[in-house]
């Protein structure tokens, strides 16, 4: 028999994290094993995002370097999916001739067939759907055996100006509660100690008359789960009914809330459908019914028309908001947002300076809230072997700290206590209590 032999490279949001392993499992009941080495693969696929141009970039550039494996190796079989093939697929063909499949974010899990298709008719398939439900059951070769992703629904319909997401994953279908429960119940059977609920917007989940406070409720009773997260929320869908959910004994106390601008003149124009006054309101209600929660945000700078006076709201409100940690980014234009089309352009230069000076703010505020927690006592999930120092391990806390500390490599996937002796911008030092 042939040793077959899979690559599949996953760029992106944790979301196209899950998709991934579900390709891992249909190959693997396929015959197939997973290898890290391209060079070694009976079978590459990239697993694309679209969300900003960078990363289209490095697809491309990663496509031309598997397109010499290709010509070395005519029997290798190459193809793309995801949400830069949803969107390109013929600028996929164009670029990179020798391809030998594209398939959308509504096909995926058709893969192993399309597969065997080229394979049979030696010919390039390229299969884009604009919509589509996504089947229940698949199987999953999930990366960790202790911490799972589950994507409660797919797609968005907010239409951010800046955003492709409405365009490459459709719009808003959520999953049935009992499918939900019933993939997070084989989860716990198997050992599964934490849960990381999935959507581009969790908050307007909705099935069957239940919302997303009622299905935290439901996971929350599930027994030997331990931890639950959800990411991402949108500020102008955070109820209180969620708030108060939020407080549930399994629920994480992490909240991801992308702010995106502090001008209000440069949130309507991204269509994010709240103001700054409204974004502190609420971060307001979190903190008072649950005082030791951390948050964390989205933050992007030079958005067109972006002028000082808005980049100067933008740090005013994290000065006063005080986020535990943000992930910043320039304004990158994708092709088919509407903010891409916007003639006030911001200069590179430009976005380049403010984005370090708004890093700059924000390290200095991550510091300080990480300081804080020198001398406390905290749960730790044990993650991972430290990619520094192989004696030491990686954890993260309820509040989505990350912690670095001396011990055994068992430990890995079991809750500990922690005293944290030392404190850094990116990470926590600790002692195993």
């Amino acid at each position: 028999m042939v040793n077959l032999k899979a690559y599949i490279q996953t760029y992106g949001c944790q979301m196209n994290e899950y998709d991934s392993e579900i390709i891992s499992g249909l190959f693997k009941e396929r015959g197939y094993s997973l290898s890290s080495h391209p060079e070694e693969a009976n079978l590459i696929i990239l697993n694309t995002c679209y969300v900003r141009n960078k990363v289209k970039h490095k697809i491309y550039s990663k496509l031309g370097e598997i397109g010499k494996l290709k010509k070395k190796n005519p029997e290798l079989l190459l193809g793309v999916c995801g949400c830069l093939a949803q969107k390109e697929a013929e600028e996929i063909v164009a670029q990179a001739p020798y391809i030998d499949f594209v398939v959308g974010t509504f096909n995926f899990h058709r893969l192993p067939q399309i597969v065997e298709k080229v394979q049979k008719n030696q010919q390039r398939i390229v299969e884009i759907d604009k919509e589509g439900i996504f089947p229940e059951g698949l199987p999953k070769l999930r990366k960790r055996k202790f911490s799972a992703y589950i994507p409660i629904m797919r797609g968005c319909n907010n239409f951010c100006t800046y955003c492709i997401v409405p365009f490459v994953r459709g719009r808003e279908r959520s999953r049935l509660c009992e499918d939900i429960l019933k993939e997070i119940e084989e989860l716990s059977q198997e050992g599964y100690k934490e849960v990381i609920l999935l959507g581009q917007n969790v908050n307007s989940y909705l099935s069957e008359g239940k919302d997303f406070a009622d299905l935290l409720t439901e996971v929350n009773n599930v027994e030997g789960i331990e931890r639950i997260r959800f990411t991402t929320s949108h500020p102008k869908d955070l109820s209180e009914k969620l708030i108060e959910r939020m407080k549930l004994k399994k629920v994480c106390e992490h909240l991801h809330l992308p702010l995106q601008a502090g001008s209000n003149r440069v949130l309507q124009r991204m269509g994010r459908g709240y103001t700054r006054e409204r974004y502190e309101e609420i971060v307001k209600k979190v903190r008072e019914a649950i005082p030791e929660i951390s948050l964390t945000t989205d933050l992007i700078v030079g958005f067109p028309g972006e002028k000082e006076e808005d980049f100067e709201e933008t740090l005013e409100v994290i000065e006063r908001i005080k986020f535990d940690g943000a992930f910043t980014f320039c304004y990158s234009p994708v092709k088919g947002t509407e903010a891409a089309e916007f003639e006030d352009q911001v200069p590179d230069e430009v976005k380049k300076e403010r984005l370090r000076r708004l890093i700059k703010v924000q390290q200095r505020i991550t510091e300080e809230k990480n300081e804080l927690l020198v001398g406390q006592k905290l749960e730790v999930l044990v993650e991972k072997v430290s990619k520094k120092n192989p004696e030491e391990l990686q954890g993260r806390t309820r509040t989505n700290k990350i912690v670095v500390f001396k011990g055994k490599k068992e430990l890995i996937g079991t809750l500990i206590g922690v005293k944290i002796v030392a404190s850094g911008c990116w990470a926590l030092r600790g002692k195993i209590l």
